[in-house]
Parts: C-alpha cells; structure tokens; sequence
C-alpha cells in the first residue's frame, strides 16, 4: 500500500470515529429532550444520524478494508448488500438534508403560518417519500445487477461489470445523480437563498433602528458605539455564513464523487484508483460533519448535552431560567430558525 492509499485509510478511520460519535450524540440528545422531540427538524435530523450511522459501521469499514487488501473485501452476496446499503442510505442523506432546508425557509419566509404549514405528520410523510426514492433506485439496480466492487473507488458500489448494458447503465446514473444530488442542491440553493433574503431584510430593518438609536444618545459613550456598530457587522454576516456552510459543505463533501461517477461514464475517461478513493472518502466526509452542520451546535442540543452530563455526574448546573446572555434581537430569532 502505496502513501496515499496509507494517508486515505487513515482519513476513513478518523472520519468513522468522529462520525460515530457525534451522530450518536444526536441521537443521545432526541431521546433525552422532549423539547428536541416535539420540534418537527428533529424527525429529519433523526433520519439523517440514523443514515449516517448505519454508513458509518457498514459502508466504511468496507471501503477501508478495499484500500487495505487492494482487492474485493467480501463476498458477492455481501458485496451486493453493502452497494445496496451505500446507494439507499446516500440517497437517503442528501433527500434529509433537503427536507430540513424546506422546513428552515417555511420556518424563517412564513413564520406565522409555520404551524399548519409544517406539522409533524408532514415531516413523516417527507421522510417516507426520501426512504421510497432511495429504495426505487437501489432496488432497480440490485435487480439489473449494478451492484459490484468498484476497484478505482476500492468500494462496493454502483458498477457496471461488462460492457453490455452500459447504455442503460449510463442512463440510470444519470438519472439517479440528478434526482438526488441535483435536485437536492437545487433545494438547498432556492430554500436558503431565500432565507437569506429574509434575514438581510431583518438586518436592515434592525440596522435602522441602531442607527437611529446612536443618534438619539449623543452622550452615549464611544466604547458603547463601538460594540454596537460591531454587533450590527456581525448580525450582517451571520446568516450568510451560516448558509456557505450548509451549501458549501453539500457540494464540497458530494460533488467531486458525483461528477467522478458521471465523468468515467465517457469512454474516453479513465478515473486514477487515487482521484476515486479521494473522492470517496471526501462524500465520508459529510455524515461527520452533518451533527456539528445541524445539530450539535444548536443551543437546544448543547443543553440537552450538558444536562446529560450533569446527570451522570449527579449535578444540576445547568440555569433553569432559560436566559440568554447574548444579545436578543429579532433578527437573532430569525437566525435561530437558519442554525
């Protein structure tokens, strides 16, 4: 095993464990809150750390055993089951995330209808439909036999073994990277676009007030000015960089695999085992970073974490009054809705 195959299966390792960790945190959390239960995300963020954990235990250990052996891990039947596995519980995420972009901008674009427009019946049913159209698409494959270990992604994946067929596998491949990581970035870009919109128009609006504010205090002292007009950049850049994350990571984490697997369709492309693991290993990447992207670094859940722990510990630390120190604006509120 060459230096890069040696630095990649560390990579997988590292990415495991982290992965495993935080998305049973998350799971840890929904079950210990009732507050985190009774909210609507909580049924798509379920889903997502479930799809990631079962990626986590199943589908890495495969690939890394492929980059260590350099030769098919398993046998045919398990092969298939682990390709089977990889393409559902993929599809799955990318679907997850888009329903939780759709739950943010109806959250954040019609607040006061929020409500009857997102109940938890509705998320049951969106999840539904991400669990049947990763289904449709694994079981065709499974049943056309494109289900096989892939030596240029060191994986059991989608693979097409001969040549005949290959229009239609083409086809297929096609069709499912476009109704899953392109309709799914689609969603992503229009729903968080919007939110965006939403909160520059409360950035705005809370910019005016402050400015008007300042005016008033003509003996307000300079210190005070400064915080203020530093606290008014901020809120300016929060939600913009709260959205880079959530799209960035998505296309960061998912586009080199998905161009690589449209890409070698062309005969005249030849993908280098070291550009396919790579690109495997960075869509890895993303059920590691998905708990921190949209949950872990929620408030909600940190005091569900702190909770947990004061408990174990026999302690009760965390303020019951449920103040925030920071301060509490109402684009703070609308940015809320964004984390």
């Amino acid at each position: 095993m060459d230096l890069v195959k040696s630095l990649l299966a560390l990579f997988i390792i590292l990415v495991a464990i982290v992965s495993l960790l935080s998305n049973l945190l998350v799971l840890l959390c929904f079950m210990y809150s009732a507050e985190i239960r009774r909210q609507v995300p909580g049924v798509f963020i379920l889903n997502l750390s479930f799809c990631n954990i079962l990626i986590t235990i199943l589908n890495m250990p495969s690939t890394l055993f492929g980059v260590i052996k350099n030769q098919k891990p398993f046998g045919d039947c398990v092969c298939q089951t682990v390709s089977f596995l990889d393409t559902f519980l993929t599809t799955n995420t990318m679907l997850s995330m888009a329903a939780l972009s759709i739950d943010r901008w109806i959250a954040v674009v019609f607040p006061l209808s929020y409500s009857t427009k997102m109940r938890y019946k509705d998320a049951i049913i969106m999840v539904c439909y991400s669990w049947l159209h990763s289904l449709t698409f694994s079981l065709i494959a499974l049943l056309l036999s494109w289900y096989d270990y892939s030596h240029v992604y060191a994986s059991c994946t989608l693979h097409l073994s001969d040549d005949r067929g290959r229009m239609k596998f083409a086809v297929f491949t096609v069709v499912f990277h476009a109704t899953s990581f392109t309709l799914s970035l689609l969603t992503l870009c229009f729903t968080y676009f919007k939110v965006l919109k939403v909160a520059r128009f409360h950035c705005k609006r809370i910019d005016i007030i402050t400015v008007q504010t300042l005016l008033l205090l003509v003996d307000i002292h300079p210190s005070v000015k400064q915080r203020c007009l530093m606290e008014q950049k901020r809120r300016k850049q929060r939600a913009t960089k709260k959205i880079c994350i959530f799209i960035g990571s998505f296309i960061f984490c998912f586009a080199p695999y998905v161009i690589t697997r449209l890409a070698e369709l062309l005969p005249v492309v030849r993908v280098s085992p070291q550009w396919g693991i790579a690109s495997k290993c960075l869509a890895y990447g993303k059920p590691a970073s998905d708990p921190f992207v949209y949950s872990l670094l929620r408030q909600q859940y940190k005091k569900a974490l702190v909770n947990m722990v004061n408990k174990l510990l026999r302690r009760d630390l965390y303020p019951s009054s449920g103040h925030s120190n920071s301060l509490d604006t109402e684009n703070d509120c609308s940015l809320q809705r964004i984390s």
